[in-house]
């Protein structure tokens, strides 16, 4: 029996695709999606950025409206550079550079919220989490360039936007920097201890490897 979770997914797929076969018909450049999604979070920012004691409340919750249209794009880019065979090495690359700013651009937005609420704990935090939300991604960036692959820890992209979704959309924006603040930390400290091991068994290969050529190199030859 189908249960109204898989309900919902099975709903949210369809629509999914069929936002994807409409776009793949306009031909549209799936880098015109990843940017104009870029601008979207930052009509989110703006929400924060003026929110004010008396209309934070609902300020924010425009915000963590704006923040889910914007995801749709995120969702929909790749999808659509696949469906009309656009996809490019630049593409992937674009993408990327494009998620760094869209996240600070929302965490920026709270910053300049916090400074004009003169709370300085919080401007303190959400600052915190910005930096720790693109260390997250340039430890894995760095480490794969070192190592084959570094996806350990939680707090990646798509983990960040629904916390901040939750907190625009129900007033626990707090909660929920602190939230994140811990969980990015504890992801960086993890990829870099993961990189580390990592790293020393390659080293440890590479060194074995040369030991035996050496070896072989040396070795006397019978004739």
């Amino acid at each position: 029996m189908m249960t109204w979770t898989n309900a919902v997914g099975k709903a949210c797929g369809s629509l999914l695709y069929k936002i994807v076969d409409g776009l793949s018909l306009t031909r549209i450049n799936p880098n015109v999606l990843t940017f104009l999604g870029l601008v979207i979070n930052i009509v989110a920012a703006v929400f924060f950025g003026y929110a004010r004691i008396e209309n934070q409340q609902r300020m924010f919750f425009y915000a963590g409206l704006v923040i889910f249209g914007a995801g749709i794009f995120d969702m929909v880019d790749g999808r659509v550079a696949r469906a009309t065979n656009q996809v490019t090495i630049f593409g992937g690359f674009f993408d990327s550079v494009i998620d760094r700013y869209s996240d600070v651009a929302l965490f920026f937005g709270l910053l300049v919220y916090y400074a004009r609420a003169n709370r300085f704990l919080y401007v303190v935090l959400a600052a915190f989490v910005m930096v720790s939300s693109v260390m997250v991604s340039y430890t894995r960036a760095r480490a794969e360039s070192l190592i084959e692959s570094c996806k350990v820890g939680f707090m990646e992209r798509p983990e960040r936007i629904v916390l901040i979704i939750i907190g625009a959309l129900f007033n626990k924006m707090a909660p929920v920097l602190w939230v994140a603040a811990v969980i990015s930390t504890v992801t960086v400290i993890h990829r870099v201890v993961y990189t580390y091991q990592q790293s020393a068994i390659l080293q440890a290969a590479v060194a074995k490897s040369h030991e035996q050529s050496s070896a072989a190199e040396t070795s006397p030859v019978r004739g």
